[in-house]
């Protein structure tokens, strides 16, 4: 990848570990023509090719289960300054009808997702790489809270997906690459200065 520019920035973190709150807060901090965000969500392939764990439980925390040559072409056209379209991911819900996304480049990219530091080729390419988690026991929490309101599913099933796919998806998959990235931000209770910090660094980036 030429990375020259734009500044191509890597955001990864456990299941219910702050990613979302963390993006919404620094991107408030721009323009939508300083920054732009892609998310690894978006790439999920369809249900029909995930995989089935042992119990007949689709497991969702795996980058098998991610169109990773698809990502890969969309953030090079964003870096060759070509504006992408996406159909967001709606969490496999029937009734909801996906929005068509578009997304224009910008001198910022942001990446974020559970497996982008797993994917050597993206790995390589960030100029600066985020690691954002909290204690597991918040994690657990908030899924909870999370997984029941906005996705419908049960106590059992949560703590199922919990045990079986996420913490091993975590140790795996995520944990490794902690000690080698840049930033690392626990987000057990206020993280507003690290945000504030963060988009200070990249504001010094825009205005060189």
């Amino acid at each position: 990848m030429n990375l020259a520019k734009p500044y191509l920035i890597g955001i990864a973190g456990g299941s219910a570990s702050g990613k979302t709150y963390l993006l919404n807060a620094l991107l408030n901090h721009f323009n939508a023509d300083e920054i732009c965000l892609i998310s690894q969500d978006h790439y999920y392939k369809p249900q029909a090719e995930q995989y089935v764990d042992e119990n007949g439980q689709i497991n969702y925390d795996l980058p098998e289960g991610i169109d990773q040559e698809k990502l890969m072409a969309d953030i090079q056209s964003l870096l060759a300054g070509k504006p992408v379209k996406k159909l967001e991911y709606t969490f496999n819900n029937p009734d909801a009808k996906p929005k068509e996304l578009t997304i224009n480049p910008a001198p910022i990219v942001v990446i974020e997702g559970l497996f982008i530091f797993h994917f050597q080729e993206l790995f390589k390419a960030f100029d600066l790489k985020i690691f954002i988690d909290a204690d597991h026991d918040i994690k657990l929490t908030r899924r909870i809270q999370r997984d029941q309101l906005e996705r419908g599913l049960n106590m059992e099933t949560v703590l199922y997906q919990w045990h079986n796919h996420v913490m091993p998806a975590f140790d795996k998959y995520l944990l490794p690459y902690q000690p080698v990235c840049d930033v690392v931000i626990h987000n057990n209770q206020e993280i507003k200065k690290d945000i504030e910090q963060l988009a200070y660094q990249l504001r010094m980036f825009l205005s060189k």
